[in-house]
């Protein structure tokens, strides 16, 4: 530990809930430490600040949390990347616990990427961590004077000043500050030098591989001049019913093991997905104007298992354990080794680039994962850039003096790192999408974005409950919300606009809930999990009884207070298309080659969402809402 580190004052970081706050708390058995820190960098204060079992049960924890945490500072933030905006770390009430999947950590901010509401999550260990030092959530706000980690051992915070750090890749910096606290048991999360330079995109990762990827999350933390946060902790996590937490456990591990696709799932994880979306030709290819990729079986899991896997891995103790560690024993790339990829980047760094060499998408990986950057964002704009220089719309020199081709990866990996330093070109990709369609307007019909986020990797031409899940997506054009692709596929030409936006809204309220209780979404959508079986753990770890009904309102509550977040910063029915790619551009290469989204039909799908949610035409809330959400903390 650093002679230089500086102590936040303990008598705050142990401050115990006043008595009104300790009566509510009495009607919670479990579930909630009922203690957020409150991290103040520039004024150098911690405080654990209390909340009631009203807050708790309302907000649930996660992105619940966040988002109200946000919400209630929002009139005093100005800047995403100024020192007043807060980086909020909300595990949920069912993370670390003996669970499947009960492993996920939510990040919410004012997004430097969107400008709008933001939040990314991550699995691993770091959310469990924060759990057992006794707190539901961390708060980080100010700035610290000079690039340092946060080090939280239980009720001890201290900011240590780590100049050394400075330019160190994530997953380096996560074994140095190990080696500088002395414990291998210590869970860290980084930034790289992507979230230093204050790319909008970057990452924050943690235990190696698992990235809070989307939103910009590790920009807002570089900002705060935080390079990592080290977490210890030794308290019990609180439940109510241990015993019929237990006997819960038991059930859905039986349930999970025995499902037929439960040991292919821990062979390939999501990268299973590949083949079936490039079978059913939705697989974005070539900047999304195709959308099959004819070397698909180069970089699908039956290869990744063949030629590269060498382990498995999970998050905080899970059964699926879908992480693939893999390893590159031959050629350029020989030596890589990372924990993935995952579809999303097999895709964006992959087909999107016309790159068939699963070799060279494991390289990408493992420099973004340590650059620190997002493998969506990265790939999407890369893309861009190629069929730009391939269609004329710029020269080479434009470029740094790079020739760029499909299926170039010497080019890509050269552009990853240009991003993370800023450096030519680089620099301007690093403020994203936005920022290049204001430098080069000529490239706007190329773009493929959401309200400042790049889209993820399945397309909205061939499924328009796709487009419309991009579209509504409270954080951009982002998958995790709602992927209604498959269920689209299934139904055929018989599925109703409400259908869709049923489905749609369904997705956008029980994925949010499973951010909110700290849980991941996989279990559920992969090997059909029942998703009442949340209730029931809710109740038992709480001990107060709640159906899955009561639980999605308050999740379809938090949908509309993200909704009021954007809205006072701009946000409405004009921000809520897809882009004009998807409309303008027919597919070329494929099932559904020549399709585009039609915008009468998505007017349609759109009034119908708004009039679903009781929003305006104009996708606002009614302004009596806001009321709902100015409730205290305690």
């Amino acid at each position: 530990m650093s002679k230089r580190a500086s102590s936040l004052p303990e008598e705050k970081a142990g401050r115990s809930p006043g008595k009104a706050a300790e009566k509510e708390i009495e009607r919670l058995a479990g579930g909630y430490h009922h203690r957020i820190l409150w991290v103040d960098l520039s004024r150098g204060t911690a405080e654990a600040v209390p909340f009631s079992a009203a807050f708790a049960l309302k907000y649930i924890g996660g992105r619940g949390f966040g988002a109200k945490l946000l919400f209630d500072q929002l009139s005093k933030i100005k800047d995403p990347l100024g020192p007043e905006n807060m980086l909020i770390i909300a595990p949920g009430p069912l993370t670390g616990l003996y669970l499947p999947g009960g492993a996920k950590t939510s990040l919410v901010a004012l997004s430097p990427q969107t400008g709008i509401y933001g939040d990314s999550n991550m699995g691993g260990s770091f959310g469990a961590e924060l759990r057992l030092a006794g707190y539901d959530a961390l708060v980080i706000t100010g700035r610290a004077e000079e690039l340092s980690y946060l080090w939280i051992d239980g009720g001890e915070v201290k900011v240590v000043p780590a100049p050394q750090l400075a330019g160190k890749g994530a997953l380096e910096t996560e074994g140095l500050v190990k080696e500088e606290i002395r414990s291998e048991e210590v869970r860290v999360a980084a930034i790289g030098p992507a979230g230093e330079n204050q790319v909008v995109f970057a990452t924050i990762n943690c235990d190696w591989s698992r990235n809070a990827g989307r939103s910009g999350m590790g920009a807002v933390l570089g900002s705060k001049n935080i390079k990592a946060i080290a977490v210890r902790g030794g308290e019990d996590l609180p439940v109510a019913d241990v015993a019929g937490l237990r006997l819960l456990t038991e059930r859905s591990l039986q349930q999970l093991s025995s499902h037929p696709l439960f040991e292919f799932w821990q062979q390939q994880g999501l990268m299973s997905v590949v083949d079936y979306v490039n079978s059913a030709g939705v697989f974005p290819t070539r900047n999304y104007r195709e959308l099959v990729f004819e070397q698909a079986s180069e970089i699908d899991g039956f290869k990744m298992e063949k030629e590269y896997k060498i382990g498995d891995s999970a998050c905080f103790a899970c059964p699926m354990a879908c992480g693939n560690i893999c390893l590159v024993k031959n050629g350029k790339y020989r030596g890589t080794v990372t924990e993935g990829p995952e579809y999303e980047t097999a895709c964006m760094l992959g087909s999107n680039l016309g790159i068939g060499n699963f070799a060279a998408i494991l390289k990408g990986n493992q420099l973004c994962d340590d650059l620190g950057i997002d493998t969506i964002s990265s790939g999407n704009l890369i893309g861009v850039m190629i069929e730009a220089v391939e269609s004329g719309l710029l020269s080479p020199e434009e470029v740094d003096g790079m020739d760029l081709k499909w299926g170039d990866d010497d080019h890509v990996i050269a552009l990853l790192g240009k991003i993370a330093r800023r450096e030519g070109v680089g620099d301007l990709l690093a403020q994203g999408s936005r920022a290049v369609m204001e430098r080069w307007p000529q490239l706007r019909p190329l773009m493929v974005q959401v309200k400042g986020m790049e889209q993820s990797a399945y397309d909205g031409r061939a499924t328009i409950s796709m487009a419309l899940a991009y579209g509504t997506c409270d954080i951009g054009a982002h998958h995790n919300r709602a992927w209604t692709v498959g269920k689209e596929l299934e139904a055929g030409a018989g599925w109703t606009a409400e259908d869709r936006v049923n489905l749609v809204i369904y997705h956008q309220t029980i994925r949010p809930l499973f951010d909110m209780l700290g849980v991941c979404r996989l279990p559920w959508i992969e090997l059909g999990f029942d998703e009442h079986r949340y209730a029931e753990y809710y109740s038992i770890v709480t001990g107060v009884p709640h159906t899955l009904d009561e639980l999605l309102a308050r999740s379809r509550a938090v949908w509309d207070l993200t909704r009021l977040i954007s809205a006072s910063r701009g946000v409405a029915r004009k921000d809520d298309y897809p882009p004009p790619r998807m409309m303008e551009r027919p597919v070329e290469k494929g099932p559904f080659a020549g399709k585009v989204v039609d915008r009468g039909e998505y007017d349609a799908l759109l009034d119908l969402y708004y009039e679903k949610r009781g929003w305006s035409a104009e996708g606002l809330p009614p302004a009596e809402r806001a009321g709902d959400f100015s409730d205290p903390l305690t």
